[in-house]
C-alpha cells in the first residue's frame, strides 16, 4: 500500500487549502483513513478521521472542528482534507494514514493504530 499526500503550500490566515491523499495497492473505501499533523517542535497529533461502519463516519480534533472537512472519493481512491479559515497555528506537516480496520474512537486518534502512512505535505499559514 502506498499513500501519496499532496496539496500543501503557503497561504495567508483565513485562506483555504485542500489536501489529497491518493492510495494505491489497496482500496481506501474500507477501514479508517485519518489525517495527522506535526508542527515544529511538537508531537504529531490527530486532525480528522473517516471510517467505514456500514456508512462513513467522520471525526475531528476540537481545534479544527467546524473549519476542516474530511471526505473520500472511492472512484479515485483518494481521501481529502478541506481546510477553511486557516490559522497560523495550523502550520504543520500533514500526514495521511490508513488503518485496514474500522477503528473505534479511542483508537482512531492513536498513531500506533495505523499501518500505512503517507510522506507528509507542508502547510504554512502566515501573513
Amino acid at each position: 500500500v502506498q499513500l501519496q499526500a499532496s496539496g500543501g503550500g503557503l497561504v495567508q490566515p483565513g485562506a483555504s487549502l485542500r489536501l489529497s491523499c491518493a492510495g494505491s495497492g489497496r482500496t481506501l473505501s474500507r477501514g479508517t483513513m485519518s489525517w495527522f499533523r506535526q508542527a515544529p517542535g511538537k508531537e504529531r497529533e490527530f486532525v480528522a478521521g473517516i471510517r467505514w461502519s456500514g456508512m462513513s463516519m467522520t471525526y475531528y480534533a476540537e481545534s479544527v472542528k467546524g473549519r476542516f472537512t474530511i471526505s473520500r472519493d472511492n472512484a479515485k481512491n483518494t481521501v481529502y482534507l478541506q481546510m477553511n479559515s486557516l490559522k497560523p497555528e495550523d502550520t504543520a506537516v500533514y500526514y495521511c494514514a490508513l488503518s485496514t480496520g474500522s477503528l473505534i474512537l479511542s483508537s482512531l486518534k492513536l498513531e500506533l493504530s495505523y499501518e500505512h502512512w503517507g510522506q507528509g505535505t507542508l502547510v504554512t499559514v502566515s501573513s
